[in-house]
């Protein structure tokens, strides 16, 4: 029988590489390429090798697989992820520690000379006498070979070359941009060994004295900037020094007043060291170090000027009774002058808003100008404040103020009076309840709580007004029966805690409802009582009547505007009577009521004559 070999698969009739190989003669099984082939992009390749009868064509044996595996050569050279790389260094970098790692691959087979990649440094820019960088053949990790990587420069530029082992050998480059960061290799140092400075005593003030430094880092970097502190001479606390950030400066302030005690001066000491910690080489590697910082001295001068005068003490508590009268002595309050040569004082009163007190210009000593009073408006929590000016006679003349604390005892010199002293009541109200209220401007226990009582009087009327329950501060008013139009007032007596009374009245105004519960703000029906005035005012009327000749006559306003009751709020007579009398009234007559809160209510009474 006769035979022809087959192959089929991927490199034959299959993708990848379709056509790649093929049998040049069936019956001798020789496999041909026709192309070259990248191993880098299909390293092998799974062949099926087939026998066939010739004359039918039928498989007469079992396939066999080849792999066939393309051998490498080098044809790729190492690649860098990048052709150019920028990095940042600091000054200090410590040597041990890598500045950078440059990874090269190469496509050719793994584990093999061709993919196998060394690492060396081909240049650096700029050219130093010893190289700065140095870079690992095996693992491309750039170190610092000594210290100091800036060796007076700020940047670098490393030409990296990256090769295989292949042969023939291929290599490529990339380069590294390393920026040098300054790092604090240099001490601050004052420009100026000493300092002098003159200092006016009592006074507080800002950038008296500016110390420069000289820092030979990078300006604006933690290793330039400077920091100051006064080691000695500032115990007391009268200095504050700070930085200038735009000229690095130490700004000495004065932030408590100076004083001058006689003496030749006094001296601080003043040391200055950089943000960054200070580092430096040594044997060959850097170090953070612990460096003395740099020091300078300022001498101060302090300038006696005149001090004000000082009272003792500050503020003085005095402690009297209310109703001291006018010339009597409250105290001495006096300031002492603190200079080295005291001056002249003299005393005045600065602030005093009642008027009470008046000061003996030499010597201090307070009296009274008028009777001290603890209910007046200008006392506060029964404090009433002064304030003393005690001012020498120095060049320039200067002011000390002090402050008087004038606390007043209560006595009992108020008596308790009704809060609202007036109440409106509709017409045909009876048996109503009312609140009054009063207050005592006292203190405990010259206050409350207070007795209510009522007072008889000919010009109340009777049965109509009781009290019931006291609560101290109020009492209920009864109203037992209803009263006619009219004004009246209800005599009370009110006695505070320690039985001190005024007598007061209770005005009550009893008008016409038009809405069942308000009075009518304008117009009130009245009876009018009719008494000796009233009279009077009637006879007036009866006189101008028969003055009439032609037309209407002069009436002067006074006459028609006629005060009918008259209230006095404390316990004094009252001047006309507010009952009405039902058998001596005018009827009909129109009466005007006018309420306010600062004076009891007029009767305007207008006579209709038929």
């Amino acid at each position: 029988m006769t035979i022809k070999y087959l192959i089929s698969g991927p490199g034959v009739d299959e993708y990848p590489e379709a056509g790649l190989f093929s049998l040049g003669d069936d019956s001798r099984g020789l496999v041909y390429v026709h192309r070259s082939i990248d191993r880098e992009a299909t390293p092998s390749f799974l062949v099926r090798f087939d026998v066939a009868s010739t004359a039918t064509g039928e498989i007469v044996d079992r396939s066999l697989l080849f792999n066939v595996k393309i051998k490498d050569i080098n044809d790729n050279a190492p690649e860098f992820p990048k052709n150019e790389f920028n990095i940042t260094v600091k000054e200090n970098h410590q040597r041990d520690e890598p500045v950078f790692q440059v990874v090269a691959s190469d496509a050719d087979e793994e584990g093999t000379g061709n993919s196998r990649v060394a690492y060396s440094l081909v240049s650096q820019t700029p050219s130093p006498k010893e190289p700065v960088f140095v870079v690992e053949p095996s693992t491309g990790l750039i170190r610092i070979s000594g210290c100091s990587p800036s060796e007076g420069a700020s940047t670098f530029k490393l030409l990296i070359r990256a090769a295989d082992h292949g042969t023939p050998q291929l290599s490529s480059t990339a380069t590294v941009n390393i920026a040098i960061e300054d790092s604090n290799n240099h001490l601050p140092v004052f420009t100026k060994e000493n300092y002098q400075l003159d200092a006016a005593e009592g006074k507080t003030e800002g950038d008296v004295l500016r110390l420069g430094v000289e820092d030979k880092d990078a300006r604006d970097t933690p290793a330039w900037r400077a920091k100051y502190k006064i080691e000695r001479g500032n115990e007391t606390g009268n200095f504050i020094i700070q930085t200038d950030p735009s000229t690095n400066e130490g700004v000495l302030s004065i932030i408590k007043p100076l004083v001058y005690d006689g003496t030749p001066g006094r001296s601080l000491i003043i040391s200055v060291e950089n943000e960054e910690p200070f580092s430096s080489c040594d044997r060959g590697r850097m170090r953070s170090l612990h460096a003395s910082p740099k020091n300078t001295v300022v001498n101060i001068r302090v300038l006696d000027t005149n001090d004000a005068p000082e009272f003792q003490p500050p503020v003085l508590v005095l402690r009297r009774e209310e109703g001291m009268k006018p010339g009597s002595q409250l105290g001495q309050y006096t300031a002492r002058d603190p200079d080295r040569v005291p001056n002249a004082i003299r005393y005045k009163v600065a602030f005093d808003p009642a008027s009470w007190v008046a000061v003996e210009e030499h010597s201090g000593i307070l009296t009274t100008t008028e009777i001290l009073d603890r209910e007046s408006p200008y006392v506060n929590s029964s404090t009433y404040t002064i304030l003393i000016h005690a001012i020498d006679d120095g060049v320039p003349p200067q002011t000390g103020t002090g402050t008087i604390q004038l606390f007043l005892f209560d006595v009992n010199d108020n008596a308790p009076k009704l809060i609202a002293p007036y109440l409106e009541v509709c017409e045909g109200t009876e048996k109503a309840l009312f609140q009054i209220q009063a207050e005592d401007k006292d203190d405990f226990p010259h206050a409350g709580p207070f007795t209510f009582h009522l007072v008889e009087s000919t010009e109340s009327p009777k049965d109509v007004w009781k009290l019931g329950q006291n609560f101290g501060d109020s009492a209920e008013l009864l109203m037992l029966k209803s009263l006619s139009v009219g004004n009246y007032s209800v005599p009370f007596r009110i006695l505070d805690k320690q039985a001190f009374s005024r007598d007061q009245s209770l005005y009550v105004r009893v008008c016409s409802c038009l809405d069942g519960s308000t009075c009518d703000p304008e117009i009130a029906y009245a009876s009018a009582v009719v008494g000796g005035g009233a009279v009077a005012a009637i006879l007036a009327a009866i006189l101008l009547l028969l003055s009439f000749k032609n037309g209407l006559p002069f009436i002067p306003h006074e006459m028609g505007n006629q005060s009918l009751v008259h209230y006095n709020e404390e316990s004094q007579q009252v001047l006309s009577q507010d009952t009405p009398d039902v058998k001596d009234h005018i009827s009909p007559s129109a009466v005007y009521a006018e309420i306010r809160k600062d004076k009891p209510p007029t009767l305007k009474r207008f006579l209709q004559l038929e």
